[in-house]
C-alpha cells in the first residue's frame, strides 16, 4: 500500500511551536513521523510526501527518517504550497497509478482507524474517504473542521455491531460552511488516480482546487463512499488543538489492561507527568529503566540501615521506583522505541529490584530479632515474589482470552500491590506484618493462577 501525505503548508497558527509544522515536535517526536509511523501500522510501505514551506529541512528530516526506519519516501515539491491543498495531491500524478492512502502531515490517528480503509476495495474511479459521525466528539475545531453530508442508508459500516452496506452516493456533500451535515472529513482517504482527474474538474468548473472540491465532483457521479471511522484523530492545526492532542496521548498511556489497581489509580497519574518531562529530553526507556532499579538497591540499602527514619526514606523511595518504573514503558510508547528487548531488560531489572527490597526487609528485621520465623517469612515472600512473575504472562494470555469471549477481567495482584504494601510497611514501621501478608497473598495468587492455567478458564 502506498501513501501520500500532504505536509506543503505554512501552518501559520501553530508557529508558535515552530517554523515547520511538519516537523513541529509533540512529546518528542516530529508530526510527520507520528502519521508516517502510524500509516505503517495500519499497512502502508512506502510513502510519498508533499513538502512546500522549509522543504529543505523536511527533506532532510524525512532522508533520515526513511534510513531509521528501512523505509521509502519520496519528497514531491509544491512550489505553490500557499495555495489551495488539492495543488499538492496533484504533484504525485506522475507517481501514484494505483490506490494508495492520502493523509494530512497534520492529522494524527490511531492506527487501527485507518485498516478499514486499507482494506477496502474501490470500484473503478472511486474514493473512499473516512468520516466520524460522532458529532459530539470533543476533539473537534468546529469553526475548522471539514463538514460530510451523507446519505445514512448508504454508508459503509465498519463497527462490528452494525451491518455492512455497499451501495452508489454514498457522501452528498462536503465542505468547511455546510450547515446540514452528519459527519466529519477525518482526513483519511484512500484514492484512486480518479482523484486527479476531480481535481482538474473542480479547477476548470469552479475556480476549486482544494480536496473538498474534487470530492464534491465525485460525489455528484456517485463515486464518493464514505467509510464510518470510530476512534482517535485529530488536526493539529493551532495551539489549543495541539494540547487536546497531548493530553489524549498521554491519557491512552493509563490505558494499559495488564495494570494493577495501584499502577491504574496511583502509580499512572504520576508516571505520566514524568514521562511528559522525559520524552522531550535525550533519555532512552532503558535508561529509565536501570535508575528505577537503582531506586530500588538504594531503598533496600536503606533499610538495611534500620532505623525508623530510614525506613521510611527506604519505603518513599520504593513507591518512587515504582511509579518511574512505568515511565520507561510509555516513553517507548510515545517515542516508537518499543522492543522485545527492552521489555526483557525491564523485567529482569524488576525481579532482582524486588529480591533486593525483600532482603533488605527482612535484614532489617533480623537485625533487631534475629528470628527462624523472620528467615521464614522473608523466603516466602521473595518466592512468592518470583513466582508470580513468572506466571504472570500464562495467566495474562489466559485473562485476554477470557475478556475477548465476553468474560470480565478479575482484579490483576502484581509487582505494583507488592511494592506498594513494602511502601506502606516502612512508613508504619509494621515490616514483619507486611512480609507476612506479601508472603501469603503473593503465593496464594500464584496457586490460584496455577489452578486458572491447569482448568484453561477463569
Amino acid at each position: 500500500m502506498k501513501c501520500l501525505i500532504i505536509a506543503a503548508g505554512k501552518g501559520s497558527r501553530l508557529q508558535s511551536k515552530g517554523d515547520s509544522k511538519p516537523l513541529v515536535s509533540m512529546l518528542g517526536i516530529p508530526l510527520i513521523e507520528r502519521v508516517i509511523r502510524a500509516a505503517m501500522e495500519a499497512g502502508a510501505n512506502e510513502f510519498f510526501v508533499v513538502v512546500g514551506h522549509q522543504g529543505e529541512q523536511v527533506r532532510h528530516f524525512l532522508a533520515r527518517l526513511a534510513n531509521c526506519l528501512a523505509i521509502k519516501i519520496t519528497p514531491l515539491v509544491n512550489e505553490d504550497w500557499d495555495k489551495e491543498n488539492g495543488l499538492s495531491v496533484l504533484k504525485a500524478r506522475d507517481v501514484l497509478h494505483e490506490p494508495f492512502l492520502l493523509l494530512m502531515a497534520d492529522h494524527l490517528f490511531d492506527p487501527e482507524l485507518v485498516r478499514p480503509l486499507a482494506m477496502l476495495t474501490l470500484g473503478e474511479g472511486e474514493i473512499a474517504l473516512g468520516v466520524d459521525v460522532n458529532t459530539d466528539n470533543p476533539l473537534i475545531d468546529m469553526e475548522d473542521v471539514t463538514r460530510v453530508k451523507l446519505e445514512e442508508d448508504d454508508c459503509i459500516l465498519n463497527n462490528s455491531n452494525k451491518n455492512s452496506k455497499s451501495n452508489n452516493k454514498k457522501i452528498i456533500d462536503i465542505g468547511k460552511g455546510l450547515a446540514d451535515f452528519n459527519g466529519f472529513d477525518t482526513g483519511v482517504f484512500l484514492c484512486s488516480p480518479a482523484i486527479f482527474n476531480a481535481l482538474e474538474q473542480s479547477e476548470e468548473k469552479n475556480g476549486d482546487t482544494t480536496l473538498s472540491g474534487a470530492v464534491r465532483i465525485l460525489a455528484a457521479e456517485g463515486r464518493a463512499k464514505a467509510v464510518l471511522l470510530d476512534g482517535f484523530w485529530i488536526d493539529v492545526d493551532d495551539p489549543a488543538a495541539f494540547l487536546r492532542a497531548e493530553q489524549v496521548l498521554l491519557a491512552r498511556l493509563c490505558d494499559k489492561p495488564n495494570d494493577g489497581p495501584v499502577a491504574h489509580y496511583l502509580n499512572r497519574p504520576f508516571s505520566v507527568r514524568f514521562s511528559r518531562y522525559l520524552v522531550q529530553r535525550d533519555v532512552t526507556p532503558n535508561q529509565i529503566s536501570l535508575f528505577s532499579f537503582l531506586c530500588s538497591v538504594l531503598a533496600a540499602g536503606l533499610f538495611m540501615l534500620g532505623g525508623y527514619f530510614f525506613l521510611i526514606v527506604g519505603g518513599v523511595i520504593a513507591q518512587f521506583a515504582s511509579i518511574i518504573d512505568g515511565c520507561d514503558g510509555e516513553v517507548a510508547r510515545l517515542k516508537y522505541q518499543s522492543s522485545n528487548s527492552g521489555g526483557w531488560f525491564d523485567a529482569v531489572l524488576d525481579r532482582y529490584a524486588d529480591a533486593f527490597l525483600l532482603f533488605g526487609l527482612t535484614w532489617h528485621l533480623l537485625a533487631v530479632d534475629a528470628s527462624g520465623w523472620v528467615l521464614l517469612v522473608g523466603f516466602m515472600a521473595i518466592i512468592g515474589s518470583f513466582m508470580l512473575s513468572y506466571t504472570a504472562d500464562k495467566y495474562d494470555n489466559l485473562m485476554r482470552e477470557w475478556v475477548q469471549a465476553g468474560g470480565k477481567a478479575g482484579l490483576r495482584m502484581g509487582r505494583d500491590v507488592r511494592v506498594f504494601l513494602i511502601f506502606l510497611g516502612a512508613i508504619t514501621n509494621m515490616v514483619f506484618p507486611v512480609l507476612v501478608l506479601i508472603a501469603v497473598v503473593m503465593n496464594i495468587e500464584v496457586l490460584r493462577r496455577v489452578r486458572i492455567a491447569l482448568d484453561g478458564q477463569h
